[in-house]
């Protein structure tokens, strides 16, 4: 991840890709199943030895990884700031970069470095879209600098094989693999200085290890497709709060790439096609010491929930029947659903709880 190498940082996994299993199968009729001596008895392989039946789809997949790696690791940038580091992905010719929001915190300068090597290449923060934690950077001398390409994240499957390139620890240009654990995962972020708790709709779970400055780096598939960028890590509370080996998490890659080109284009994200409540708040707990609701502290003026009549001070319990314990399962919930969408809302006031039926907004940019 980026600043001061949090450890929610994911470095995303690898996904299987059964076509390059190939060569498991009997042989063709007709064909020796060991070497001959010249005498032309058959010799046997040393104990230990793999035969060529069992080394054939190891080395169909070892060529696929190095392939991949010679393709891909080129585009693979470590942004560096004055409180951290990160990855990002090389986005287009003229040095756009694309990383998450929490890498760049509130950094509007940072350096650049190629995974594969160069010196450190000044970059300036073109835009930051926090809510979605993505951002766009620019290099001031974009030569030399590879475009990734960009797979489409609506077609990957579970069980897919993925690797995930970054820079770990400061570990410039690292790979490590694993599987598309699961798709359409919805994660929140924890909040802190550098990042407001984004809350990434849709997410790729990937079954990786994750390791701190991986974050804004690249998921790509076997085709040398980027179609992820890993953003987070899950926690395992039970355990204090340490990383979940293998589960980790990344934005799809269609997500990224049509935030990144709103920035490029208009210097900012016109359409982020994400719903919004538009109040701001925070958990409430109640008597028994559990969180009750979400607290709301203030009301974006003619927004979703000033329409609907909820105010300042009322509390929110409830979504379509479903309860909203806390900010983060109200986050989660409003991303489940469209701008334009009406929606149930439990709203408590002085004690009394009432329904209230509001028209979602869609969710602005900074």
């Amino acid at each position: 991840m980026g600043r001061n190498l949090p450890m929610r940082e994911l470095v995303a996994g690898l996904a299987a890709a059964a076509v390059l299993l190939t060569g498991c199968g009997p042989p063709p009729a007709g064909t020796p199943t060991a070497p001959t001596s010249p005498t032309g008895t058959a010799t046997q392989a040393s104990p230990g030895t793999p035969s060529p039946a069992t080394t054939a789809p190891v080395q169909s997949l070892e060529t696929a990884y190095e392939r991949v790696i010679s393709q891909v690791l080129p585009s693979i940038v470590q942004i560096t700031t004055s409180v951290g580091l990160g990855s990002g992905v090389v986005f287009d010719t003229n040095g756009h970069i694309v990383t998450n929001a929490h890498v760049i915190g509130e950094a509007k300068e940072m350096t650049v470095t190629i995974a594969t090597g160069g010196s450190p290449r000044k970059a300036r923060l073109v835009r930051s879209f926090p809510a979605g934690d993505l951002a766009v950077i620019k290099v001031d001398r974009p030569d030399g600098l590879r475009p990734a390409t960009f797979g489409d994240s609506a077609k990957l499957r579970v069980g897919q094989i993925v690797l995930a390139m970054g820079n770990p620890l400061g570990f410039s240009g690292s790979v490590t693999d694993g599987i598309v654990s699961a798709l359409g995962r919805t994660v929140s972020e924890p909040q802190d200085p550098g990042s407001p708790g984004a809350t990434i709709a849709g997410a790729i779970q990937t079954s990786a290890s994750i390791n701190p400055g991986n974050s804004g780096g690249a998921l790509v598939d076997l085709s040398g497709h980027v179609i992820g960028i890993p953003t987070l890590a899950a926690t395992d509370p039970t355990f204090g709060g340490g990383a979940a080996p293998g589960i980790g998490f990344a934005i799809p890659s269609n997500t990224a790439t049509d935030i990144a080109r709103q920035i490029v284009t208009h210097g900012r994200v016109t359409n982020s096609h994400r719903a919004a409540l538009g109040i701001r708040g925070s958990t409430v707990i109640g008597a028994d010491g559990r969180p009750s609701g979400v607290g709301v502290a203030t009301v974006e003026p003619n927004g979703a929930a000033a329409r609907a009549g909820i105010r300042p001070g009322d509390v929110i319990v409830s979504i379509n029947g479903k309860d909203t314990p806390t900010i983060a399962v109200l986050t989660e919930t409003i991303t489940t659903f469209r701008p334009g969408d009406r929606i149930r809302v439990g709203v408590r006031t002085n004690g009394d709880t009432e329904t209230v039926t509001v028209t979602l907004g869609e969710l602005q940019a900074n």
